[in-house]
């Protein structure tokens, strides 16, 4: 993961993509999850994500490594805030959240102040329990591009409703928001929603 960046430059329709570490445990953990790893892709077409997987050189070495590989396919609704600089989920569908009968995705992503490393990882204890008591989650997993520093979260939900639950009305999300604001643990940080296309696994080398 960490060399293939001069593999991935200049395929096309890839507007911006990130490759990922996971984390382990029930996903949030500062031990790493050294058998599952992550490729996030921003693209200017679905074709284009389709071919790149299928014939792309780097994603057909990892296949001939892999179990298991699971592909989401994801819409972007809303999004706000910045991934290295910029935001790569725009989407004009701003206020659609509700309108269709499909399940949900969130992605959030920060990168840590170095001097607020020891405060933020006590907290996630507490993060990961928030959210694996949520009523409405069907599956979340930390990610991240730089260990202790740069992290994200993906997860999968019933519905947006269930998300607005979580976020906006569970007492302990709520606490962890507020902490993040008065201790001040992100130098960036961004927070997404999708719909869920397409939520596909294949079997590899079984």
């Amino acid at each position: 993961m960490g060399i293939a960046n001069s593999s991935l430059a200049k395929i096309e329709g890839l507007q911006f993509y990130k490759l990922l570490g996971t984390g382990g445990g029930a996903g949030f953990s500062l031990t790493p999850d050294f058998s599952t790893y992550a490729f996030l892709g921003v693209w200017e077409h679905l074709e284009y994500y389709e071919n790149c997987l299928n014939t792309n050189p780097f994603f057909k070495e990892y296949q001939k490594r892999a179990q298991l590989q699971r592909d989401l396919v994801l819409e972007a609704v809303a999004s706000h805030g910045k991934w290295s600089g910029s935001n790569p989920f725009r989407s004009e569908k701003q206020n659609t959240l509700n309108s269709a009968p499909l399940k949900a995705v969130v992605i959030t992503r920060a990168t840590l102040n170095w001097n607020r490393l020891f405060s933020f990882w006590r907290a996630v204890p507490a993060a990961s329990r928030a959210i694996e008591n949520a009523k409405g989650v069907l599956y979340y997993k930390g990610i991240g591009e730089l260990p202790f520093v740069q992290q994200a979260t993906v997860s999968i939900w019933e519905n947006f409703e269930a998300i607005n639950t979580f976020a906006y009305k569970g007492k302990e999300h709520a606490k962890i928001v507020e902490m993040t604001k008065k201790r001040k643990w992100y130098k960036e940080d961004l927070f997404s929603r999708f719909y869920l296309l397409s939520d596909q696994t294949i079997h590899l080398n079984s």
